[in-house]
């Protein structure tokens, strides 16, 4: 792609000398006769750099750089100017000037300078970019994971953490849901507020609604003093109702009004609190079972679920396997630490009943036990010996049962992600016809990208 550099010079001849050396040097021109006519090129045509004389009639050089650093800061300008009068071109550079040239210059002169401008340009570019970057990572933390799942994932979280939506997020024990709100939080405008955390299961039913609200002196028996609830503590801030599922079906309501009128009432109080709070929940359950019979309030439901944020188990992003054991080698100490293909195959293989956090104890464990810094298949626990097909590929069931839909299922999805989405190579991969394997993307929904 041709670099774009702006002209403005009311010199015809030395205008159309700089077109012709820059145009030689390959570089996309675009011509002004004077500083007005310049700045609206400018908004025009976005240059990557502009050349500007000093002396002209009208807007001076000096007049359009100024207006150019008010507009576009971030666009690059050398200055012509006589020779003689370098203290006007000081000025220019304290004014934000890039560099500047003297007259008469020669084509070599011209050339380098414009190249060092350019290349500062993409320097500077290139720190913006990975600025951003840096800035994605640190509000996304930790979640690791390149599958077209989890980009599906981290997409839909960049696009719904700075609204004030109520978010439910569904999945499997162990998929790192709270991880997922601790991203959205930290992605959120309300960063610099609480971040306040609460397992609806691990709370007797009888001291949640304290928990969640508070209460006030004398409210129950052991009552001593007055208490903030959780929506209290994370005022400001966002609160994140894990295992929400398991809410006692008589508390339900007092949480659908602290969602709706944006209040709380403490237990033993005589006055409603306003809260600001965003809620993020999270729950592993069946949620639509749940509403079928009646265990959890439809309306509640709706209420939590503005935006659903569906996470997907390890088994179903088997790609972000080594990413992820790479990932906790480094955060638990083994740096240095490989694992052979062999070991990688089977661990990529076994169905992972308990998800990411299943992986992270099953690396803590293999670089405990580790005689030397290689892991290879020997060293895996005995239950990824276990169900090894004549083969050679290693087939785990989970003790509670697997459906064999499901299986089929991934299996197609596999071999259409390691043939890169080609169905005829993904066919010959699993050895059926292409007709088959076309009625087994149909019968199990499998969204094909870009369609």
């Amino acid at each position: 792609m041709k670099h774009k550099i702006l002209i403005i010079d009311d010199d015809s001849s030395l205008r159309r000398v700089l077109e012709y050396n820059l145009q030689e040097e390959g570089y996309e021109v675009q011509s002004a006769s004077s500083g007005e006519e310049g700045l609206y090129w400018l908004g025009q045509c976005q240059p990557d750099l502009v050349i500007t004389d000093m002396k002209m009639t009208g807007m001076d050089g000096l007049m359009v750089l100024k207006s150019i650093k008010e507009r576009w800061p971030e666009t690059l300008v050398i200055i012509i100017t006589a020779f003689g009068t370098i203290d006007v071109a000081v000025a220019a550079m304290k004014a934000g000037a890039f560099d500047y040239i003297t007259k008469p210059f020669n084509r070599d002169e011209l050339r380098l300078t414009v190249q060092r401008a350019l290349q500062f340009n993409g320097l500077a570019e290139e720190n913006r970019r990975l600025k951003h970057e840096l800035s994605d990572k640190a509000d996304l933390r930790s979640m690791i994971g390149s599958s077209r799942a989890m980009e599906k994932v981290f997409e839909l979280i960049r696009k719904v953490a700075d609204t004030e939506a109520s978010i439910l997020i569904t999945g499997e024990s162990g998929t790192g849901k709270e991880l997922v709100a601790r991203s959205i939080h930290a992605s959120s405008s309300r960063r610099d507020a609480p971040f306040i955390a609460v397992n609806c299961a691990a709370i007797p039913h009888n001291l949640l609604e304290s928990e969640l609200f508070g209460h006030t002196k004398g409210a129950f028996t052991g009552a001593v003093k007055n208490k903030p609830g959780k929506f209290q503590l994370a005022e400001g801030g966002t609160l994140f109702l894990d295992e929400v599922g398991e809410l006692p079906l008589e508390l339900q309501p007092k949480l659908l009004r602290a969602l709706q009128e944006k209040e709380v009432e403490p237990i033993g109080g005589t006055q409603v609190q306003k809260v600001d709070v965003r809620v993020v929940s999270a729950t592993n359950l069946d949620t639509e079972k749940a509403l079928i019979e009646g265990t959890f309030r439809e309306d509640l439901y709706y209420r939590l679920s503005v935006i659903p944020v569906s996470l997907p188990a390890l088994r179903e992003r088997r790609n972000d396997i080594p990413l992820l054991i790479r990932h906790f080698c480094h955060k638990l100490g083994g740096q240095k630490v490989t694992f052979d293909k062999e070991a990688l195959d089977v661990l990529c293989a076994y169905a992972w009943p308990g998800n990411v956090r299943e992986l992270e104890n099953t690396v803590e464990r293999l670089l405990i036990m580790r005689n030397e810094d290689r892991i290879e298949r020997a060293d895996l626990p005995e239950k990824f010996h276990q169900n090894v097909a004549a083969g050679g590929a290693v087939l785990t069931l989970p003790d509670e049962g697997y459906s064999l839909e499901q299986l089929e299922r991934e299996i197609v999805v596999s071999a259409l992600e390691r043939n890169s989405w080609n169905q005829s190579s993904a066919a010959r991969f699993l050895r059926i016809p292409r007709h088959t394997l076309i009625y087994r993307i149909e019968k199990y929904g499998i969204a094909l990208p870009g369609r």
